[in-house]
């Protein structure tokens, strides 16, 4: 898997070539898709053997070499929030269970797509930014996380505008993504509603089953979302790869203790 013709479906979705007519369509589309629905989805975009390939090599570091992070959290994954009473059902907890990798555990082809400059600037002008950035930092800049049976991501909202995640393994069961678009603003926190999500009384949360290889990036920020639990033998494999619209992005060690279980 040396270059990304052997990793991307380029004839599809066609990355090396910016400021063409197809990949200027392909913007569009996706900035469309993210307009209307607060994300967009290239099912297909890492071809079957690049698939393979990325899954047999972290299958065995799973096993061997993940931190598994297991903590009861909610939404917020703050302990308070100012104005809220602690019994306010927004703050509702739930537990999340997964095994992590993390940038220094990955390499092959999750980390060769990571750190191809085409991705980023394909991801820069589908979200209309003038730039994105990789991360500087060796633990945070691209994870892959793996959730086996009864393990879930429950509800949260990212710390990031967009968040962008590429599914390697699918389920034999479960493991649906969920999500209610625009919760939230950065005017109005929306408690009420945030409760009536938690309490499973919102007519416009929506459920989406992802095909591996499929590129999922979302507006994270304001979307609750939440990956439900996972049924059968087979886990759910997926990466997360973090870009920064400034580069040098570091955690401080403290992030990277309570998100990994060590420092870098």
């Amino acid at each position: 898997m040396d270059t990304m013709q052997d990793i991307i479906d380029l004839d599809r979705y066609p990355l090396d070539r910016p400021e063409s007519p197809e990949w200027q369509a392909l913007v569009d589309r996706a900035r469309a898709d993210l307009a209307r629905d607060g994300m967009f989805n290239l099912e297909g975009f890492l071809k079957p053997e690049a698939i393979g390939t990325a899954v047999s090599a972290l299958v065995p570091r799973f096993d061997g070499e993940s931190f598994t992070h297991a903590r009861k959290h909610n939404i917020y994954f703050r302990k308070e929030v100012p104005g809220l009473s602690p019994d306010h059902p927004a703050l509702k907890e739930f537990e999340t269970i997964n095994r992590t990798l993390c940038g220094d555990q990955i390499g092959g082809v999750v980390e060769a797509l990571y750190d191809w400059p085409g991705f980023a600037r394909f991801l820069a002008a589908a979200m209309d930014k003038p730039a994105l950035h990789t991360m500087d930092d060796p633990l945070a800049r691209v994870n892959a996380m793996a959730y086996g049976e009864g393990e879930a991501l429950n509800w949260h909202f990212d710390r990031s505008e967009f968040t962008t995640t590429l599914l390697l393994q699918a389920p034999e069961a479960g493991g649906e993504f969920e999500y209610r678009s625009d919760l939230r603003s950065d005017d109005d926190p929306n408690y009420e509603g945030v409760a009536r999500l938690l309490a499973g009384g919102d007519p416009a949360l929506k459920r989406l089953t992802l095909g591996a290889g499929t590129l999922n990036v979302f507006k994270g920020k304001n979307t609750a979302h939440r990956v439900t639990p996972v049924k059968g033998a087979r886990a759910r494999i997926i990466t997360v790869f973090s870009f920064y619209e400034r580069p040098g992005v570091r955690f401080t060690e403290e992030e990277q203790r309570g998100f990994y279980g060590r420092a870098a």
